[in-house]
């Protein structure tokens, strides 16, 4: 199947997710990523602003505000991300694509992230990621260092055995969560 088609598959299954549905099973993967070593040992960590039925990401954002850990939000220059520290939820505004994103601030350096969560349209079994099209977290994960894990958020129905044409600019997670499953990677 076409890299396309697959995509629009998962996002039109994605989009029919109940809302009541959507908000339980994005609390469930989020409520296991908080209680994880992995959560527990960052201590500056990127979050993204969840759009289109992704799974959402405002409670790590809290227990991260709340425990004092530095957490940072993707912003748009071009065609590429910079990440940006935040103190509140309040600091973030609409930005490209209409994705909530910091309205000021200035970039931390690639180096100072420990952890960043990835969003996506499918994962397969070997930590591929598909997503929008665009390239902005595969050309984002290109800079952030070997030791940055890099965890997917999906729900399980996104997650499938192998996804379509790996190219070499694809980045691959070092994790993933879904509601049912934690897969590690490395």
């Amino acid at each position: 199947m076409p890299k396309q088609s697959f995509r629009e598959r998962f996002l039109a299954q994605r989009k029919s997710l109940p809302e009541e549905q959507r908000e339980s099973l994005s609390c469930a993967i989020q409520q296991k990523f908080v209680a994880s070593q992995l959560f527990a040992r960052a201590g500056c960590l990127a979050l993204y602003s969840a759009i289109h039925n992704e799974v959402m990401t405002d409670t790590v954002a809290s227990h991260a505000l709340q425990q004092g850990k530095q957490l940072a939000y993707p912003r748009t220059r071009g065609k590429s991300l910079e990440f940006v520290a935040i103190s509140s939820l309040t600091e973030l505004a609409p930005g490209a694509f209409g994705v909530l994103e910091p309205a000021i601030g200035d970039a931390i350096s690639w180096a100072a992230l420990e952890l960043i969560v990835v969003p996506g349209v499918a994962f397969d079994r070997a930590g591929h990621r598909l997503g929008y099209g665009r390239g902005f977290y595969d050309r984002a994960l290109a800079f952030c260092g070997k030791s940055c894990e890099r965890v997917g958020f999906a729900y399980d129905f996104q997650l499938v055995p192998a996804l379509p044409l790996i190219e070499e600019h694809d980045r691959t997670v070092s994790m993933l969560m879904t509601e049912k499953e934690t897969i590690n990677f490395t």
